[in-house]
């Protein structure tokens, strides 16, 4: 597999846990010291107990993902990985959906490929 497939594939492996509703294996695709941007939340967050913070209240409205547009860049050991998706979720018992722009940063140590940066936001209108 290429290293664009192979980073096109962390994405997908991320929209995945996170459509899991397991908490830790969305953490787990997390570098330890990443920086999240988050699509629904006014804060920043610098390491794993802060993103598992977001993630826990996110994943309660049990969202699932799609893809819509992906443009994969390779920088030697960083990879970025910059698009669209769109979440369907639960809100107030009733489900929306959230189109969003994305931007993903990996680093790749020791062999394995982690994010690094996410920052994620609504399309405007």
């Amino acid at each position: 597999m290429n290293i664009k497939n192979q980073v096109s594939h962390l994405l997908v492996r991320w929209i995945r846990a996170v459509a899991s509703g397991d908490v830790e294996q969305v953490v787990a695709c997390y570098a330890p010291d990443a920086l999240l941007l988050p699509t629904v939340s006014p804060r920043l967050r610098h390491n794993h107990a802060e993103i598992r913070d977001y993630f826990i209240h996110f994943l309660s409205k049990k969202p699932t993902g799609r893809i819509e547009e992906e443009n994969i860049r390779i920088f030697g050991e960083i990879a970025v990985n910059s698009g669209l998706y769109t979440f369907l979720m639960m809100e107030d018992g009733q489900p929306k959906e959230v189109a969003a722009r994305f931007t993903f940063v990996y680093r790749k140590t020791d062999g394995t490929w982690r994010i690094i940066a996410h920052h994620s936001s609504v399309v405007p209108a």
